[in-house]
């Protein structure tokens, strides 16, 4: 492949100059597609992918969906770098089949999530959002919170995110349960957390942090019947993946005080337009602190994924792997063997 026909198309917003040079300089044309304001490609249909990515070698996407039908209309594709680090909107199986590389940023974002996390938990527990809403009516009386200073934590996923949180953590001087499938001895001994199952964490924990994978298995992980599992008056948290909590569910618990408020930057309605009012039911609470799947971006944070992903397309058009971490599919060695 000539160096001068390397195409990199860019879907996600703020591709910061130093990942264009990157790319710029091993050879890449590099293409941003014009989203209009508000616009993400998560929200972009087949038609329209396609003709933004005629002709690319190399995909920089943020939450398109990316289907077997779409690949199968590109056959120039090599890589599809995710600027972020779930993936459950590509289908893998079909990447696989058809010859293509799909990485992930891993590493890039688990500091900026982390901090996302632990300052919902201090706002939430200290009441930030009430407080002002009250002092913006003109009342200055003073709401009781609650400390997260040597509080009980359990964390649910033992990941690159879930482990940055941990660490925050230790400056709290938190009791930290853990639940995974994949449990470390060694780090267990290492940071003092105590591996527990979801049960006993939900049961035991002050707060509820989500740093899990969506998948089959882990889809409305925390239902009606998780919650009522939950001390009264604890918070959640989901910085993961929406499907993880039964929105509906949870909206209903806060309505009825079970629980202390929740912090959220996902929400089921991002894939599934029909629970839309529960999302604005959610926001609306004084006892939600909501974002817009924001906990990536930072300034800092999108420059690393950026860069990570620049770095997996370039790996890949040399004929390359990326870092072991970041692939997630490779088909190329399939491709071969048919070959």
């Amino acid at each position: 492949m000539a160096l001068s026909n390397r195409r990199v198309v860019v879907t996600q917003r703020f591709f910061d100059e130093a990942a264009i040079a990157y790319l710029e300089a091993a050879g890449c044309e590099v293409l941003i597609a014009d989203l209009a304001p508000g616009e993400a490609d998560g929200g972009l249909d087949h038609d329209r992918l396609a003709a933004m990515l005629v002709g690319a070698q190399g995909w920089i996407v943020g939450h398109a969906k990316v289907t077997r039908f779409l690949l199968m209309a590109l056959p120039h594709l090599a890589v599809i770098a995710r600027r972020g680090v779930g993936y459950e909107r590509v289908d893998l199986e079909a990447a696989t089949e058809l010859g293509r590389v799909v990485t992930i940023a891993a590493g890039g974002n688990d500091a900026s999530v982390a901090d996302q996390a632990i300052g919902m938990m201090i706002a939430l527990g200290r009441r930030f959002r009430e407080a002002q809403a009250q002092m913006n009516a003109g009342s200055w009386s003073i709401l009781m919170g609650t400390d997260l200073y040597r509080k009980t934590v359990g964390v649910i996923g033992l990941g690159r995110i879930g482990r940055s949180v941990i660490q925050r953590l230790s400056g709290f001087e938190a009791e930290v349960l853990v639940a995974t499938s994949r449990p470390d001895p060694k780090y267990a001994a290492r940071t003092g957390v105590r591996y527990v199952d979801v049960e006993t964490l939900l049961a035991q924990s002050d707060y509820v942090t989500l740093h899990a994978p969506l998948t089959p298995a882990t889809r409305h992980m925390i239902d009606a019947a998780a919650i009522r599992r939950m001390r009264p008056g604890a918070f959640l948290i989901n910085t993961a993946r929406g499907g993880l909590v039964s929105d509906r569910d949870l909206l209903a618990a806060l309505e009825a005080g079970h629980l202390g408020g929740a912090g959220l930057d996902v929400f089921e309605s991002e894939t599934d337009p029909t629970l839309q009012s529960v999302t604005d039911a959610l926001i609306a609470r004084a006892d939600v602190i909501a974002a817009p799947h924001a906990g990536a971006s930072t300034r800092e944070g999108l420059a690393r994924t950026n860069m990570i992903a620049a770095r997996c397309v370039v790996a890949v058009l040399n004929g390359e792997d990326p870092p072991p971490a970041c692939i997630v599919a490779d088909g190329r060695k399939r491709v071969g063997e048919r070959v």
